[in-house]
């Protein structure tokens, strides 16, 4: 791979789905390939969170497969939502116990969206775990999260792929994007979450699909229709379809950069 001196990882949404990002930072990692900065929404803030702070991809690996989500002493009581998000603080504390993007080994940027401004909202400085919370609050099923007198929800209501805090810093920018779509039936909607997932995602694919050219790679598993957002099943799978996928377009954008230095020559 030619020299480069600032790379960039892009990590989207998608649930459950974002342990296949895991699997793409292992295939990355095995070839060499370490990004400085990573900008991450939702599932893909919590994963590139723990990635900037030296985390191993086990180690990420084995904290979504150990920390649950639907259980009784998480659920809320007068709140806007199914899950109450603040229940998950300790969680994170225990990986990020300084609690400050300062402190972490390599520079992030996490977004979130003000309920109140309609915006998106990059967060890059002062306490992490909050802004980690807010960035993966899926509406209506994760309580929203009050950060400065601010109201936030999930970073992928308005940009499911931030690749914009990224352009000004990075020469090369690696996409993961988990959040794949396919139509659906009738019978799919069976419960309340499979509505909202779809509407999520309807909203989402237009500002996502437009930035994915911008990326020197994009890694798309598509298997990944086949899991549902809300379903810690099958972790291991999806993982894997986030390796398998990443190796082979690694392999890609490597014999297309051969070409080229062959064209030039």
């Amino acid at each position: 791979m030619k020299t480069t001196k600032n790379i960039g990882l892009v990590l989207s949404g998608g649930g459950f789905r974002g342990v296949a990002h895991i699997g793409a930072m292992q295939a990355l990692e095995e070839a060499g390939i370490i990004a400085n900065f990573v900008s991450g929404t939702s599932a893909g803030a919590i994963v590139g969170s723990l990635y900037a702070a030296g985390h191993s991809p086990k180690i990420i690996k084995d904290f979504f497969k150990n920390t649950p989500l639907f259980t009784f002493n998480r659920l809320t009581r007068k709140k806007a939502g199914f899950l109450d998000t603040e229940k998950f603080y300790k969680d994170l504390l225990a990986y990020f116990p300084q609690n400050s993007f300062e402190s972490l080994q390599k520079k992030l940027f996490v977004t979130a969206t003000d309920l109140i401004e309609g915006k998106t909202t990059v967060f890059n400085t002062g306490e992490l775990i909050k802004p980690l919370l807010a960035s993966a609050a899926f509406p209506g099923v994760f309580t929203p999260v009050m950060i400065n007198n601010e109201l936030y929800a999930d970073g992928g209501i308005l940009d499911n792929f931030p690749i914009t805090p990224l352009e000004k810093h990075c020469d090369l920018i690696i996409g993961v994007d988990v959040s794949p779509i396919k139509k659906p039936k009738i019978s799919d909607f069976k419960h309340s979450y499979n509505v909202m997932q779809r509407a999520y995602y309807l909203r989402a694919m237009p500002n996502g699909e437009t930035k994915f050219k911008q990326c020197d790679i994009i890694i798309q598993p598509k298997e990944l229709i086949h899991h549902s957002v809300f379903n810690p099943s099958s972790l291991d799978k999806v993982y894997e379809y986030g390796y398998q996928e990443a190796k082979l377009q690694l392999q890609s954008f490597l014999k297309k950069q051969e070409n080229d230095t062959r064209d030039k020559e």
